[in-house]
């Protein structure tokens, strides 16, 4: 029986078996090849600057000429996967992925020498690259590899390679420094960063080889001593976006140990308001370079003082349910590493590729089904159905990384409901109005302004969501942008009473007491009153709108209601007045370009919840966003029709009779 009450005896057989399925099958772990799987891979070694997805798209345009470019979308997970990632890099040598060119009449070496410390060989990602019409086999530590003509193969080298006979001199690979190390302290958990000579990172021994958004190395602890080559580095420290962060740089002393002492200085301090900061959405394990044990997440957790982390249980391609073995041992109970600062619980992402994927925080009861739509099954029964039993079941929940194309405020709705399995949250227009759903992570890994202006489509329309984050971070994966960076690095804060516990934080959501943000601090008050709240107006009061932001980041703040942009300004502190006409909510939202605090591609980010503005006993119900859902609940039939999987049609007429019972709500509102 284990004795380490973060990793359990089932939990514990739950990693060997992850990493058992990771040396057997790599970074997807033996998933079906879907285009988010497929991606997983490439992106491991591709990062914001290398446009995977064109090159993939042109790949299969190749290869399938005539084909549209849905069809060509539809069949991503059929991309020659390490071609791409060849030529998405055009020619460029990574110091993670050195690459051997075949050459017509030459055999050469690109690399960018990674500096490495003793004397052991150091294990390395090789992109074998042919421009030869005709395939070539290399021999990388003694098994053989076929290079097809013209093509590409990523493989894992330690010791020798051979290629036309001959072995191929590895010494560019590395260059050997003299060890040193360094003793970091800040006297309580942070995240650091301790790069060297182009941007190389060095970690604490078994400590997993991660970077971030922006590609930097980081890891999570205090007092932890480090390995570094008695060279320049650079020490970086800092503590999630509550905290700036400190830097030194150095160079220590050959066979000694350096004492680093730097502390992250705070920009502001929400708990002590009462406001708790939580990610919804973080993956223990899901495919990627190294299983994690929980206790990887608690470092995570303490590391960025993340006020509240919902990990999630789910599948990827296939029935296998990731951390299923945590959520059962867990269930219902706060994590070992809980504090009164610091709360984590498990949960579900329920998830289908064609109607979304939903969120599940709070949960006290074990699911019966945590996904339909994968290996074949059918895309049944809806969301819905769901929603309904994980709500008995007491969760809270919100659709995740909702829609990944741009939409803007003034499109009609077939801008975000297309055909294809691409896991945006179609099926939320129904599942608002009828009460299924309680939130939307507004903030999210994709597209945040395209869900920002469905949000304020479904609140206008009459809906009640409240505005949550989630990363879709995911602690087994060390190298893949935002989804390797830590936890936490959106949040949605709330606003609790009392003690911070699973049950007074959902509360603050159902509420509707948040803001989300990628960093900055975002205030509003109406008449005094904050998000969450709703006031009683009588036709042609005035009310006074303050908004007030903290944070390097923030370049614009803006007063929207359900007609649109009110007012706007630069940062710190934003004033309006409003003549109630008819009924409408009030949302704050902060805006700026990239900043080294914001992980996210498009740049700072921060929305509000609404504070509601009833007028004469009225509710805001905008006619104009009331009917935008009821043509995106027509399109949706049609999608469905094109792109869902049903064993009968039955499966697919509960679909449309969910649909109908949306209507309704909708018509009613229309009066």
């Amino acid at each position: 029986m284990c004795d380490d009450p973060l990793l359990p005896e089932t939990v514990a057989r739950a990693l060997t078996d992850y990493r058992d399925l990771r040396d057997q099958h790599g970074v997807c772990w033996g998933e079906e090849p879907l285009s988010y799987v497929v991606q997983a891979w490439a992106t491991v070694f591709l990062d914001r600057s290398h446009d995977y997805w064109a090159t993939g798209m042109r790949q299969l345009a190749e290869r399938l000429p005539g084909a549209s470019e849905d069809e060509i979308d539809d069949r991503m997970g059929e991309v020659d996967v390490d071609r791409v990632v060849r030529d998405a890099l055009g020619g460029e040598a990574l110091t993670s992925l050195p690459a051997l060119r075949l050459r017509p009449s030459a055999v050469t070496l690109e690399a960018r020498a990674r500096v490495v410390l003793g004397d052991e060989p150091g294990r390395t990602w090789l992109l074998l690259d042919s421009s030869r019409d005709e395939p070539v086999t290399v021999l990388v530590d003694g098994d053989a590899y076929e290079v097809p003509p013209r093509g590409a193969k990523i493989v894992g080298v330690r010791r020798e390679v051979v290629a036309d006979g001959a072995p191929v001199d590895l010494a560019p690979l590395t260059r050997r420094a003299e060890a040193a190390a360094v003793r970091l302290r800040a006297g309580f958990p942070c995240r650091w960063s301790v790069t060297s000579a182009g941007g190389q990172g060095w970690y604490p021994e078994g400590a997993p080889p991660k970077v971030d958004g922006h590609g930097r190395a980081y890891f999570h602890g205090d007092d932890l001593v480090v390995a570094v080559p008695a060279e320049p580095i650079t020490v970086t420290v800092t503590r999630g976006m509550e905290y700036a962060e400190s830097e030194v740089a150095l160079t220590p002393a050959a066979g000694g140990e350096t004492l680093v002492e730097l502390t992250p200085e705070r920009l502001y301090d929400a708990a002590a308001h009462g406001w708790y900061g939580g990610d919804m959405h973080v993956h223990l394990n899901w495919m990627g370079e190294e299983p994690a044990a929980p206790g990887l997440a608690a470092a995570a957790q303490h590391g960025e003082d993340l006020h509240v982390l919902n990990l999630v249980a789910g599948n990827v391609a296939s029935a296998r349910v990731y951390d299923r073995e945590a959520l059962e041992h867990w269930l219902g109970r706060d994590l070992p590493w809980s504090d009164g600062r610091h709360l984590a619980r498990i949960g579900v992402e329920y998830r289908n590729d064609l109607v979304g994927h939903v969120g599940a925080f709070g949960l006290r009861g074990l699911p019966e089904r945590f996904h339909t739509g994968f290996s074949g099954d059918a895309d049944w029964p809806p969301n819905a159905v769901a929603c309904e039993k994980l709500h008995e079941m007491g969760a809270v929940l919100g659709y995740g990384h909702p829609f990944h194309l741009p939409v803007s405020d003034t499109d009609p709705p077939e801008a975000a409901v297309r055909r294809g399995r691409n896991c945006s949250a179609r099926e939320i227009v129904a599942d608002a109005a009828l009460g299924l759903i309680d939130t939307l992570d507004v903030l999210n890994h994709s597209s945040i302004s395209a869900t920002a202006a469905v949000y304020r489509r479904l609140i206008g329309a009459g809906n009640r969501l409240t505005v949550t984050a989630g990363t879709d971070a995911v602690l087994s994966f060390c190298h893949r942008g935002t989804s390797s960076g830590p936890p936490g690095w959106e949040r949605v804060y709330a606003r609790v009473d009392g003690p911070l516990t699973a049950e007074s934080f959902a509360e603050a959501i159902l509420m509707g007491r948040t803001f989300a943000t990628t960093g900055p601090w975002l205030d509003l008050t109406v008449n005094g009153h904050a998000p969450g709240d709703t006031l009683d107006l009588a036709p042609g009061e005035h009310v006074e709108i303050t908004v007030t932001s903290v944070g390097p980041e923030v370049e614009t703040l803006e007063i929207r209601t359900a007609d649109g942009v009110v007012a706007q300004g630069p940062p710190g502190r934003l004033t309006a007045t409003l003549t109630a006409g008819e009924p409408t909510y009030v949302v704050a939202v902060a805006t700026g370009g990239p900043h080294p605090r914001s992980f996210h591609g498009s740049g700072a980010y921060a929305h509000t919840s609404p504070v509601y503005l009833n007028v004469a006993g009225t509710r805001v119900a905008r006619p104009e966003d009331v009917r935008w859902c009821l043509d995106w609940l027509d399109r949706l039939e049609e999608v469905l029709r094109e792109s869902g999987v049903f064993a009968t049609k039955d499966q697919y007429d509960d679909h449309v009779a969910l649909y109908d019972r949306a209507r309704q709500v909708y018509r009613a509102r229309l009066g």
